[in-house]
């Protein structure tokens, strides 16, 4: 949510299904999603899957979790120490995928996700940033 309201947008969406409708609350309303897409179908007259296939690209997607030593640093420091390898593939990866690395809010984690062309791609850049990750954290 804060996302779309940094960027201007007015719809945005989660991994866990929840679509937030910017223009009409600021989070996730499932009933409101709903009123939304059947009004969109309405007015396009298409079935909602052919609306997607023509607006959407679905991207492999690798999720790595990294633990950490709660004695040690921090799950924040640790994204900061290792935001030279998070820049370095994000830049490789450029317009065609995605990296989000973020401390877990429940357990001593860093989760690393990242969206790219192949699997094997974003295989690739994942484990190079768990790897960087691991490095500085007395990882489990």
């Amino acid at each position: 949510a804060e996302a779309i309201t940094a960027g201007g947008y007015s719809l945005g969406g989660e991994q866990s299904g929840h679509i937030i409708l910017a223009d009409h609350a600021p989070s996730g309303d499932g009933l409101a999603t709903a009123v939304a897409v059947l009004d969109l179908v309405r007015r396009d007259g298409r079935q909602v899957g052919e609306i997607a296939a023509a607006t959407m690209a679905s991207l492999p997607q690798v999720l790595v979790n990294v633990g950490i030593d709660p004695a040690g640093p921090s799950a924040a420091e640790l994204v900061e120490t290792a935001a030279a390898v998070i820049g370095e593939q994000e830049r490789l990866l450029g317009a065609g995928g995605r990296v989000l690395v973020r401390p877990s809010g429940t357990e001593p984690l860093v989760r690393v996700m990242v969206e790219a062309p192949t699997t094997e791609v974003a295989r690739q850049v994942a484990d190079a940033i768990a790897a960087e990750i691991h490095l500085h954290a007395g990882g489990r």
